[in-house]
């Protein structure tokens, strides 16, 4: 990541105002955000070299949390250094959070318009389907990193995040650490056998809600999340709705759902849950608390992103936790199919994803038409979750 921008820097309120735009314009999680930044700093503008965009991306994906987010930081670090991450990264977050807040305080008000808890039931009937495309669209890249590695460790790891998800929800970080340090382990001691070290670690992560407890579902997101950002998903379900109560099943659903059609990055689903646990100062805490991490990682080694990539440690470990993590976000669709309440809302996921796993439409797209199928069912006088 040495090479130079062939421009000069851009000034703070250009990258206040371009960073802002793909923070509005930013739907469709991830695979969106990077084709924008690359168009506006290295194909438009040519601030960064290709090579360096490339190096960014595989750095931020072998580090914990939203690794989009983290990516937009880094840019603006590149061309601004501090200031310019802080800057970049607030227009990058802000929009959708402040869009997700306001959704939030409508889809969780004591006494909403019944056509609103219709959107939010039709939409929240697609989040398992959701949950089941986002997992299975990681596992082609996953299962070929792990062709020179044990496969068979690669399906322990796999079904061992799916486990812990679908059951020990709060304790799912557990598993996911104990993955890629089991990996790390191994990789340096190749003759040890993976079984005989993964039970007893497995079997460690078996073991009053305020604002405390908030900010440690919000740092698990943020700093202890590995894979793409639907692993969010089981992280907060179990504390969110059965440790804490901050909301019901079908308000958790609600949340996904919202975090997946606003724009910028589906990390800050994190408001809503902190919405639901202290209103909008629960949100704003949340959301500090889940994106401090990516500004700390950027401020304090962006200017070591190039050893991160090149690191057989960091590798290593990601080869135990990023198929933890798929195996997590694929688990969580059945607490999340679990939560629906009524019979209408199983029909709209069967529908959901029949279109996005068979006719390969988008997420966005997919999660309103369901929204527009829950709002006519509510209107037409059908029943709606309680």
């Amino acid at each position: 990541m040495s090479s130079e921008p062939s421009t000069a820097p851009p000034a703070l309120a250009t990258i206040l105002r371009e960073w802002g735009r793909i923070g509005c314009i930013g739907f469709g999680g991830p695979p969106t955000h990077i084709a924008l930044l690359r168009e506006l700093c290295v194909t438009r503008r040519h601030w960064l070299a290709e090579q360096d965009f490339e190096d960014a991306i595989a750095a931020c994906n072998l580090l914990p949390g939203p690794a989009s987010t983290q990516l937009a930081i880094y840019c603006a670090w590149r061309l601004r250094g501090r200031i310019g991450a802080l800057v970049g990264g607030a227009a990058f977050i802000v929009p959708g959070l402040v869009l997700i807040i306001a959704l939030a305080a409508v889809f969780l008000a004591s006494a909403p318009p019944r056509w609103v808890l219709g959107a939010g039931a039709g939409a929240g009937a697609a989040v398992a389907a959701v949950a089941v495309h986002a997992g299975l669209s990681l596992v082609p890249a996953s299962w070929t990193r792990a062709a020179s590695r044990s496969r068979a460790r690669w399906l322990v790891y796999l079904g061992a995040g799916g486990a812990a998800a679908a059951t020990i929800g709060p304790w799912l970080v557990l598993v996911l650490l104990a993955c890629g340090a089991v990996e790390l382990f191994l990789q340096r001691a190749p003759r040890l056998s993976s079984a005989g070290v993964l039970a007893p670690l497995l079997a460690a992560g078996t073991g009053t809600g305020g604002l405390l407890a908030l900010c440690w579902v919000a740092f698990k997101v943020g700093a202890l999340s590995y894979g793409g950002g639907f692993v969010i998903v089981p992280l907060m379900q179990a504390d969110a709705v059965d440790r804490y109560h901050w909301m019901t099943g079908g308000q958790f659903l609600n949340a996904v759902a919202l975090g997946q059609i606003t724009p910028g990055p589906v990390v800050q689903t994190v408001a809503v849950v902190g919405y639901a646990a202290a209103g909008v100062g629960g949100a704003l805490l949340a959301a500090l608390v889940a994106f401090s991490p990516s500004f700390a990682f950027v401020l304090v080694g962006g200017a070591r992103f190039d050893l991160v990539r090149r690191d057989d440690r960091a590798r290593s470990f990601l080869d135990g936790a990023g198929p933890a993590a798929i195996g997590a976000i694929l688990g969580s669709a059945i607490p999340l199919a679990r939560a629906l309440e009524v019979s209408w809302q199983y029909g709209v996921l069967a529908g959901v994803a029949v279109v996005l796993l068979l006719l390969r439409r988008g997420v966005v797209l997919t999660l309103l038409l369901a929204a527009l199928v829950g709002t006519i069912v509510a209107l037409a006088g059908g029943p709606l979750p309680g």
